[in-house]
């Protein structure tokens, strides 16, 4: 008779063999298809805490464990002025999966507090390069975020009804002020469905957002603007089953022939710059 399994060792199991379809396989995927792991690449795996980027952490344990390809990880949790108790459990919950996080600590709370203006977008923006310079510090090349799925389809309509562009969130991209270094999301594929029954079944508890005020999070039933496309998509999933997939694959399938104006390397284009050209081309 074989010993008990710990805690840690029910969760790894649950991710190759219970959520093998649902989350490991779209893993493998986004890897595959996107080529988000490179041999020799050393990532710096950004935990905030909840549960997204533990289980990315997880995810890229796993691979790690098992991958021909030799890569090296770096469990990197920023700490932008967490309250002591959301602290401790990030810290309990790195302990209890087998995690073994570096800690490093900045004041972006205390900033962001003090703008009067967008003080959301200021720590993001913070965060973000507050997390390269310490990836680039360890020697990283890459950084990896726990953008799921349902993250990217809410982008793109975000950027649509609010933002008055069409855009998406890319499952990898080149960082413009640190050079060298690279931005990946290895849970590109990854429905959040998915990732909140994984928690589940595995009874794990994780804080609910990267605020300094976490205890004040409605995780999910609040009124912001994402919560507003959320609600949207959640209808329109009544009538029509394949709406997330319709518009994940629409961002893969951009006809730039049929767009009236583009954005490209920061330059404006129009379809009337070729307008006239196209038309002696087709006679």
């Amino acid at each position: 008779m074989g010993r008990e399994l710990e805690k840690y060792e029910l969760v790894e199991r649950s991710i190759i063999k219970t959520y093998r379809k649902r989350i490991w396989n779209p893993f493998l995927i986004a890897l595959k298809n996107y080529k988000l792991v490179n041999a020799g690449d050393k990532i710096a795996v950004c935990i905030s805490g909840g549960k997204d980027s533990m289980l990315m952490a997880k995810l890229l344990q796993e691979l790690h464990k098992y991958s021909e390809v030799p890569f090296e990880l770096v469990y990197l949790v920023m700490n932008p002025g967490y309250n002591a108790e959301n602290l401790k459990k990030i810290e309990d919950n790195a302990k209890l999966l087998h995690m073994p996080i570096t800690v490093f600590e900045t004041n972006i709370f205390n900033v962001a507090d003090k703008t009067e203006k967008s003080p959301c977008y200021l720590c993001a923006r913070m965060r973000r390069g507050h997390l390269y310079k310490k990836a680039q510090d360890l020697g990283c090349n890459k950084i990896a975020l726990g953008h799921h799925f349902n993250d990217v389809i809410e982008t793109t309509l975000l950027g649509m009804f609010y933002g008055s562009q069409l855009q998406s969130m890319p499952p990898k991209l080149h960082s413009t002020n640190f050079k060298g270094m690279e931005l990946i999301r290895p849970m590109y594929c990854i429905h959040e469905d998915a990732i909140i029954a994984w928690q589940k079944y595995n009874e794990l508890e994780f804080i609910q957002c990267a605020c300094r005020f976490t205890e004040n999070c409605d995780n999910g039933t609040g009124d912001s603007k994402r919560q507003e496309i959320k609600q949207l998509i959640k209808e329109l999933k009544k009538t029509n089953p394949n709406i997330e997939k319709s518009i994940f694959n629409s961002i893969h399938s951009v006809c730039l022939d049929t767009m009236v104006g583009y954005k490209s390397n920061g330059v404006e284009h129009s379809f009337l710059d070729n307008y006239d050209e196209n038309k002696l081309n087709k006679h």
